[in-house]
């Protein structure tokens, strides 16, 4: 009996050291990858794919500053084709969910895009214009996205006194894609209304 209580004592310590130093590498390996787009950079192709999806989005945006609805909608039927989802075929390697949300957020702008083909009226062009800003800039925080900085831009009337809107640009300068420059009310006047809500701007990680 006093043989076998140091050897019981024995595997309970060994069983303790095991449970320890595996569980937090267990640990560990998952924080990893829940992380793992947040440290590594995407490839180049990748990389070029969203940015001429975003040269599509810009397109557009500067068709709707000059109310040109013919321009705004051979821009989005750019833009339905790039926005292919095997453009996010890299992220399927990532185990944390970021891919199925990816891929839903591009489904999503891809539909939006093929309503604004739909539309016969500015005003609902650009409120389908509006409704892809909104999905494209969560899509852009959700891939990590490695490209110049973009500005989330707001302007509190876009569609009437209490009704505002937002969109992507390129640069700080508020230049409204809603207002724009031929407004049956406002003609030019408020072209520069609004003002930066938010940023994405890509900080590699060391």
């Amino acid at each position: 009996m006093r043989k076998v209580l140091p050897l019981l004592l024995l595997v309970l310590v060994a069983l303790g050291v095991y449970w320890f130093f595996f569980r937090d590498k267990k640990v560990a390996v998952a924080n990893e990858k829940a992380t793992a787009l947040a440290v590594q950079q995407h490839s180049t192709t990748f990389n070029t794919g969203i940015d001429s999806l975003l040269n599509a989005y810009f397109k557009i945006k500067e068709a709707l500053v000059n109310a040109d609805s013919t321009t705004a909608k051979a821009a989005a039927r750019e833009l339905i084709t790039l926005a292919d989802s095997t453009r996010l075929s890299e992220l399927n390697r990532d185990t944390s969910g970021i891919y199925t949300s990816a891929l839903m957020q591009m489904n999503d702008v891809k539909s939006n895009a093929v309503s604004l083909l739909n539309q016969t009226s500015i005003t609902e062009i650009r409120q389908d214009f509006r409704m892809i800003g909104e999905n494209i800039y969560p899509l852009l925080k959700t891939i990590n996205y490695e490209g110049k900085p973009l500005y989330w831009q707001n302007c509190p009337m876009a569609f009437g006194d209490d009704q505002g809107a937002n969109w992507i640009s390129s640069t700080a300068q508020i230049v409204n894609p809603y207002l724009g420059k031929n407004h049956p009310e406002f003609k030019g006047t408020m072209l520069h209304c609004g003002e930066v809500k938010d940023s994405i701007i890509f900080a590699p990680s060391k």
